[in-house]
């Protein structure tokens, strides 16, 4: 079970990751470090929005940035957090039918 702190912590990664451009910027970097440039180019997003959101995911360990000479990569330093992606990614992916086993009640048989 969860500690109230744990829980928090979790609920404020999720809501990082809610906002759709933070969720865009932070898949853009599942296979590879990109630079705040290649980031803005893939997302069509300004760089000062793109700068602000790696701020924050930055600070909510979520990305990692590491300089290469003047340009600046981020990744995702945690294979638990790509690995959450990657199977969120994958979830969406697979075929879905309503749930069947539900009567029209909502009870279930």
């Amino acid at each position: 079970m969860l500690t109230a702190d744990q829980t928090s912590a979790l609920a404020e990664m999720f809501r990082l990751l809610g906002e759709p451009n933070r969720l865009s910027i932070v898949a853009s970097c599942l296979d590879a470090p990109r630079s705040v440039g290649e980031i803005t180019s893939r997302l069509g997003l300004s760089q000062s929005l793109v700068s602000h959101h790696l701020r924050l995911l930055r600070a909510a360990r979520l990305l990692k940035a590491r300089r290469r000479g003047k340009q600046v990569f981020y990744n995702i330093p945690d294979s638990h957090v790509r690995d959450m992606l990657t199977n969120m990614i994958e979830h969406l992916a697979e075929p879905h039918e309503h749930d069947e086993d539900i009567t029209e009640t909502g009870a279930i048989p």
